[in-house]
């Protein structure tokens, strides 16, 4: 399996002093994920839950919905030239029902650790029809549970720990209970992971969930907790514009700048129960004011 972390000498400099220092960073490698033998994309990636990562990718692409519907996934062997395994190359089984992706010209699969989307060939290509509908999802969730994700998803970070280059999603209970999380230098591919963890063990949909990230929601971050039934979203930092559309249009309660007792909601207020909190007019009718601005 390939390194979480790798370990190099740096320079170091501190109120103008100079020093030599060995640090901690996380890595980032290539992973090329074939259908049957069949080249369909390459994302950079941290090693580590690399099944996760290419069943979570399927299930956001709309290939994949149950379980069963992936028979096989492993590493391929002599992926180099002297026949050696790289660990970047995953070869992914489906099954005979299973209809294909289109793999044309038109759509490119590559994708960027900053960027799940790179070579979209337009909005519509991925507003793809979700299997589980979120509308009538029965979650709510308190004041007081939300405010504890992201400390709980930050206690829960190992490798952020020593490298504080990785972002995380988590996958928490309406009790604020932590049901799963992954760590990825890239912020879809820790959905992703997350998401092919749920298709492994045969979870989907993620009703009554609520999904966690540490970055931004973006709106590929959202499709992704759309096509996994996931209800609810929430951030530590701003949405997109985009982002909020497509919450809207799902029915995906949508929270953002998730920071201490502090948040925007943009979608889905409903399934934030308010309990005791005071409602007070913002400076511009319509417009939420994010903290901190």
């Amino acid at each position: 399996m390939g390194r979480v972390t790798t370990r190099e000498k740096v320079l170091r400099i501190r109120e103008g002093a100079a020093s030599e220092r060995v640090d901690t960073l996380v890595v980032e490698e290539p992973l090329e994920i074939r259908l049957d033998g069949t080249p369909l994309s390459i994302t950079m990636r941290t090693p580590g839950s690399d099944f996760d990562l290419a069943a979570g990718f399927l299930v956001s692409e709309g290939v994949a919905v149950r379980e069963r519907d992936v028979t096989a996934i492993r590493y391929c062997a002599g992926a180099t030239e002297d026949g050696s395994n790289t660990y970047n190359v995953l070869d992914v089984s489906l099954a005979p029902d299973v209809p294909r992706p289109d793999t044309s010209l038109e759509r490119n699969f590559y994708t960027s650790s900053s960027c799940g989307l790179c070579g979209k060939a337009s909005l519509d290509a991925v507003r793809t029809q979700a299997h589980w509908p979120v509308t009538e999802d029965g979650l709510r969730i308190g004041l007081d549970i939300l405010t504890a994700l992201p400390d709980r998803l930050r206690e829960a970070q190992r490798v952020f720990d020593r490298t504080g280059g990785l972002h995380a999603a988590g996958l928490f209970t309406p009790r604020g209970d932590l049901l799963a999380l992954r760590e990825d230098v890239g912020r879809h591919n820790a959905v992703d992971k997350l998401v092919g963890w749920a298709l492994r063990s045969d979870r989907l949909p993620l009703r009554e969930t609520v999904l966690m990230v540490s970055g931004r929601a973006s709106f590929e971050l959202v499709q992704k907790a759309w096509m996994a039934g996931i209800p609810m979203m929430a951030a530590v930092s701003a949405p997109s514009s985009l982002a909020v559309d497509l919450a809207e249009e799902a029915g995906i309660t949508l929270v953002g700048f998730l920071r201490g007792t502090s948040m925007n909601v943009y979608a889905g207020r409903h399934r934030v129960l308010l309990e005791k909190a005071l409602t007070a007019p913002s400076a511009a009718p319509g417009v939420p004011r994010p903290p901190g601005r």
